[in-house]
């Protein structure tokens, strides 16, 4: 069987273009969440190495203040300790306790 010059309704075309539209949308949103789930996986781990290395979150503070401040804008940055505010919710949690 052999077919030659199919021509198709229009509506028939709109619907297999949704389609063909809908599969490509299915494909972008797998792919983007394939994506994000390989970033969070990557932070995750990034995270870890860095409270597992001594001095590890200071050195990135470091870098991403660095990174800031080679913007040109008027953002200003107040670096608290991180031992500062530790004690500061050490603080807080006893403070709620005796209230609750």
């Amino acid at each position: 069987v052999e077919l030659k010059d199919i021509i198709l309704p229009d509506e028939m075309k709109r619907v297999i273009a949704r389609q063909a539209e809908a599969e490509r949308e299915r494909r972008a949103i797998i792919i983007r969440a394939e994506g994000e789930k390989a970033a969070a996986e990557n932070i995750a781990l990034a995270a870890g190495k860095l409270a597992k290395t001594a001095g590890g979150l200071h050195v990135r503070t470091l870098q991403t203040l660095s990174e800031l401040s080679a913007d040109k804008n008027n953002t200003i940055v107040f670096v608290t300790p991180l031992e500062i505010l530790r004690a500061f919710e050490g603080f807080v949690r006893k403070t709620s306790k005796k209230t609750a």
